[in-house]
């Protein structure tokens, strides 16, 4: 079994975004910048972005944190998202979701500039996708990607199934494991709340990808020998002797599937960091396309 380690490929990333930033400041040219607009006190919100603005000193970048407060009026947040795609300091940008439940999520991501929509949300950016055009990339999908692409796992040919639908990572990865090119060329199967007999399904597959968020639904006799399993979940359980009374768990039972998987991510230190490292290397190409 080869661990799919996530904390070290992004690690990676994060060192050559950080040297090309580095040429481009001796260069004189603008470093990228990135924003992030947060509403409300979500504390899991809060620590993700809080991670991303670290990421972005670390590599160099710029970043601009927009914190406002939890009785923010739709129009009041468009009106930033209007002045966040006017200002042309700004290369990219993130709304971090969810959004107070009194908002509405879905008209505030249309409002973002197609240009600047780092996280890769916009129906134009998934349009552009799925066709195979240029644009940006969701960031969780593409740092799966990355990670296949980087530790060379043959998936052409093979048998993918994808748990969950969500445009946000089933979706996406479904369409980009299938698409023609290196670490793809996959026949993909999107498994959900209605499959039916999904353990036979996951049985077939050369290739899990679990975007449920589900604690430990993922068993060892749902997998075949030699699967790569790619566990998107990332799930809070309480635990009373952990220091925070928590501890993070993935879709997949990791103990006993990584006795039989011959690729598997961990939870953490998988996707999850990776994520962050593609939402900068987004906004890295968000400013390559500024200059262009």
């Amino acid at each position: 079994m080869i661990l799919l380690d996530g904390k070290k490929t992004s690690q990676e990333l994060k060192e050559e975004i950080a040297a090309e930033v580095t040429a481009m400041r001796q260069q004189g040219q603008k470093v990228p910048h990135l924003a992030a607009v947060i509403v409300g006190n979500d504390g899991a919100s809060l620590t993700y972005v809080s991670s991303k603005v670290r990421s972005c000193e670390q590599v160099g970048f710029e970043s601009t944190l927009v914190r406002l407060p939890e009785d923010t009026t739709q129009e009041d947040l468009l009106k930033e998202v209007a002045a966040l795609n006017a200002n042309e300091a700004i290369d990219g940008y993130i709304v971090q979701l969810p959004l107070p439940a009194h908002l509405d999520e879905e008209e505030v991501l249309l409002a973002i500039d197609p240009k600047k929509d780092v996280d890769g949300f916009h129906p134009t950016n998934f349009g552009r996708m799925a066709l195979e055009l240029e644009s940006f990339i969701p960031a969780t999908p593409f740092g799966i990607m990355q990670l296949l692409e980087r530790y060379k796992v043959d998936t052409s040919g093979k048998h993918a199934v994808v748990i969950g639908r969500s445009h946000i990572v089933g979706r996406p990865i479904s369409i980009l494991l299938s698409q023609k090119g290196d670490f793809a060329n996959a026949t993909v199967t999107v498994a959900h709340s209605r499959t039916k007999d999904l353990k036979a399904l996951l049985n077939q597959a050369d290739i899990i990808v679990s975007a449920l968020g589900v604690p430990n639904f993922v068993k060892a006799d749902m997998v075949k020998p030699g699967a790569v399993v790619i566990d998107v979940g990332i799930t809070r359980v309480e635990d009373a002797s952990r220091p925070k009374g928590y501890r993070i768990v993935g879709d997949v039972d990791f103990e006993q599937v990584a006795e039989k998987a011959s690729y598997i991510t961990p939870v953490p230190g998988g996707v999850g960091p990776m994520t962050i490292a593609m939402l900068l290397k987004n906004t890295l190409l968000a400013r390559r396309r500024a200059q262009s």
